[in-house]
């Protein structure tokens, strides 16, 4: 997803923090998520950041909520923490023409109905059935997403949502990990259903919401650095953080 930001608001100063030690979130609990995801927030709020992305769909779903109700206005008022389920629920259901749409995501985004809330209160129209893909993330992680192995795991999924409701002509990959599995998941896909991208998509949602917040986007900086942390293995980290960026990667460390 850092690659649509940097691609499409370039000027900026970009601070991103992998908290790979203790991903994927998407199989822990709703307490553990947001235990995370605040130790993450509040890393990135000592570093100056005064607006943070929630670039995780678990997150999103399981943290944003209690962080930007309950915890922001103690830690930082002016900041801003937003995350990426809002964004894309705005506008999916412009993508289908059944009205009919699948959510393929993990077991924490799926279990949390987010989705289900958030498009209903744009398109009440839709339907949506979800998909949770357990294996996905760790065969990116893996990098096994390439493999022979990953087919079996993607036909699984894209057959148990299609077969549920044969009207579905969209899906969204609600999981920042599974854009690499784009193409093998087309091979497995009908004709006639489109498969979503969110990266995109949050990065339009984000220069719209810098163009009408200009009392948020006057406070970041804007000398086009990238800089990267990663709670885990740098080596490690650096490996698969270039496949997802684009571009080579040199992350810290950090402990949290």
């Amino acid at each position: 997803m850092l690659r649509e930001f940097v691609d499409r608001l370039p000027q900026y100063d970009y601070l991103y923090l992998g908290d790979n030690a203790r991903a994927p979130y998407g199989t822990r609990s709703f307490d553990t998520v947001y235990r995370y995801t605040l130790q993450c927030v509040k890393w990135l709020l000592q570093q100056n950041c005064p607006l943070i992305i929630l670039a995780c769909n678990t997150a999103s779903a399981k943290a944003l909520r209690s962080i930007q109700q309950n915890d922001l206005h103690g830690l930082d008022p002016n900041a801003r923490v937003l995350g990426v389920i809002r964004p894309t629920t705005e506008i999916i259901g412009k993508h289908t023409q059944t009205n009919s749409i699948g959510v393929l995501a993990t077991n924490g985004t799926v279990q949390s109905q987010s989705y289900l809330i958030e498009i209903e209160k744009f398109f009440p129209d839709v339907k949506i059935d979800q998909e949770a893909c357990p294996m996905w993330v760790p065969l990116v992680e893996n990098n096994e997403h390439q493999s022979e192995g990953a087919d079996y795991f993607i036909e699984k999924h894209i057959n148990n949502i299609l077969s549920r409701n044969k009207d579905i002509d969209t899906l969204l990959l609600a999981c920042t990990h599974y854009p690499l599995l784009k193409e093998k998941i087309e091979k497995h896909l009908p004709k006639n259903v489109k498969l979503v991208s969110q990266g995109e998509i949050v990065a339009d949602s984000l220069k719209d919401y810098l163009r009408r917040h200009p009392e948020i986007e006057s406070k970041i900086s804007k000398d086009g650095k990238r800089v990267f942390y990663t709670t885990d293995s740098t080596e490690d980290f650096n490996s698969k953080a270039t496949i997802f960026f684009g571009d080579a990667v040199d992350a810290k460390h950090l402990d949290l």
